[in-house]
């Protein structure tokens, strides 16, 4: 039996085989076929080659016509390596006589080629960035296959992947994929946030573990304490089965809260809100009780696509979502994305940093287009129901600023077309970044309402890349300079009575609950399956108790002091509740 401690970003407990995705990135681990599969991972990369061929012949004749012949002529030149008789050859061999995957085929080839141009003189050695680029072309191609591996997967299985996308992530199905483990990877991240969003146990940052497990082996993920146990013996099996029978019991009594109101012991209402991804969520909000949904990540539908979806699409999407919730709110984020999750942007050269770079409200407003498509698609499906916008990412005034001209131009564009929409509809953004909550005083007169995303908050806060396993323990909600921050926006809304809420991982964690609403939060926007569990608190403690235990916490020093008062005021209330 192994233990392997990570980092556990999903909450519960998953026993069952594993399905090992042994690759990294576009670094590809050496793996051999069996003898039966040959032919159909031939064919696997016949299809890949095909489709690179193909999409580098359509940026060809993008280019040609926009800039002539001469500067298309190094697509062709791609096209022909791509395709010749020499390399075809050499891969076909590698995965023939060697068995090697095509994945690792690839690699190993390209790279070689690559590694000869390099060692010549002159330019010969410009070509070697040419190959670099046609073997992480026709990898995609491959990976791209992945994703519709992980998409179909018909039995239950534990997913151990060096990494997962986000688009990958999204692709599990929680009916068969019963949770996943990761090498890489940290808190906060997206691919967190969907792990969480689908309800299944996820652990991430456990370091390099995936050569000393094969397939079909049993394994158990504990989502609580960030746990994967490999080859687990029969007394660990059978008390991890009977915790996750007691988990079981424990979420089946908070689902008889669902009908009853989040009010405090003192009748104070709180509202909490789902934060979705997909607008199938939108039953697990309805099943969990849910007042709205206070984050729709509308990303994800420009996520695993070729193409950015269209105006029509768009709307189609949103109008589902807010004619299912009804009159209940529904607020749309626009996209949060960086440059290289959209195929018509390219990826900037020198994105050294992608969190601090070209991504989310400033990418939007560096492609005009493409933000009023999503805008002008949010305002026409306001009609189906209660709908506002929220800016995300927003870092000085004049960002917002530019935001809110370039909706008025949307509107003005749906006027003049006749096309009807909700003229009241409300604008707000995120509080995600430093420099916002030290301007609250003046962004309170420029938007209808706030929510704090803690996410992003904390990294900025913190200066702790939120990815990153390696500085992992440094990135905590529970950091005194985090709770001040929060303090500080909350009172700056509440004194100028603007409307905030949180949408952050931190809200969906009982742990902050009574914190939050001592705060002054009464607005509270989590995954739909923490909403029992937050509901529960709100039930338990009254504000005055609240009050007293974000007094305290404010004074304390260290993130761990933090926790530990919370975990025992918490439990204090909740004796039953896991922390």
């Amino acid at each position: 039996m192994e233990r392997l401690q990570g980092i556990a970003v999903s909450p519960g407990v998953a026993i069952g085989e594993v399905l090992v995705m042994d690759t990294e990135g576009f670094r590809i681990p050496r793996r051999f076929l069996p003898r039966d599969a040959v032919e159909d991972e031939l064919e696997r990369l016949n299809r890949a080659i095909a489709d690179a061929s193909a999409e580098i012949e359509r940026h060809r004749e993008k280019v040609e016509k926009q800039l002539g012949t001469e500067y298309a002529a190094i697509f062709s030149a791609h096209i022909q390596m791509l395709n010749d008789r020499g390399l075809r050859s050499k891969l076909e061999e590698m995965i023939r006589q060697r068995h090697y995957s095509p994945e690792y085929s690839v690699s190993r080839a390209l790279r070689h080629y690559a590694k000869v141009i390099q060692s010549l003189d002159g330019v010969m050695q410009e070509r070697a960035t040419d190959i670099f680029d046609i073997e992480k072309r026709l990898l995609r191609h491959l990976f791209g296959k992945r994703r519709e591996e992980l998409a179909h997967i018909h039995s239950e299985v534990l997913v151990l992947a060096h990494n997962l996308t986000p688009s990958e992530t999204s692709n599990l199905n929680p009916k068969y994929v019963k949770g996943f483990v990761t090498e890489i990877g940290g808190p906060g991240s997206h691919t967190a946030i969907v792990a969480e969003a689908l309800g299944i146990p996820a652990v991430v940052g456990i370091g390099p573990f995936l050569a000393d497990v094969s397939g079909g082996e049993t394994a158990i993920i504990d989502g609580y304490q960030g746990l994967v146990i490999l080859h687990p013996d029969e007394e660990t099996l059978a008390r991890y089965r009977h915790e996750v029978v007691q988990y079981r019991s424990h979420a089946a009594k908070l689902e008889k809260l669902r009908d009853l109101p989040a009010e405090t012991a003192d009748g104070v209402r709180i509202q909490l809100l789902g934060n979705i991804e997909f607008p199938y969520e939108v039953e697990q909000c309805q099943k969990h009780g849910a007042d709205g949904i206070g984050l729709y990540r509308t990303e994800f539908l420009f996520m695993a696509r070729d193409e950015e979806p269209t105006e029509e699409e768009q709307t189609t999407a949103y109008s589902a979502v807010a004619e299912a919730m009804r009159d209940h709110p529904v607020v749309m984020r626009t996209i949060d994305l960086g440059a290289d999750k959209l195929p018509s942007v390219p990826f900037p050269e020198d994105e050294g940093n992608p969190f601090l770079g070209l991504r989310s409200i400033r990418l939007a407003l560096k492609y005009p287009a493409l933000f009023k498509t999503q805008l002008r698609a949010i305002l026409r499906s306001s009609t189906a129901g209660n709908i506002s916008i929220m800016f995300p990412l927003v870092s000085t005034l004049l960002e917002l600023k530019h935001a809110k001209m370039v909706l008025r131009e949307a509107i003005e564009d749906l006027e003049e077309e006749g096309i009807e929409f909700d003229r009241d509809i409300k604008v707000g953004m995120m509080v995600e970044v430093p420099s916002v909550v030290m301007m609250m005083d003046h962004f309170v007169e420029e938007v209808d309402f706030f929510s704090i995303g803690t996410n992003d908050l904390i990294q900025y806060v913190l200066a702790v890349d939120r990815s990153n396993k390696d500085v992992a323990g440094l990135y905590t909600a529970s950091d005194p300079s985090v709770l001040r921050m929060i303090n500080i926006a909350v009172r700056a809304a509440k004194e100028n009575e603007v409307p905030i809420s949180m949408c952050g991982q931190m809200s969906g964690n009982p742990m902050y609950t009574m914190l939050l609403l001592g705060m002054g939060l009464r607005s509270l926007s989590v995954t739909p399956a923490a909403i029992p569990e937050i509901k529960q608190v709100c039930r338990r403690v009254s504000i005055a108790t609240c009050e007293r235990v974000a007094e305290r916490a404010l004074k304390l020093e260290s993130a761990r002091d933090v926790r530990a008062f919370l975990r025992e005021e918490l439990a204090k209330a909740l004796p039953e509740t896991p922390v």
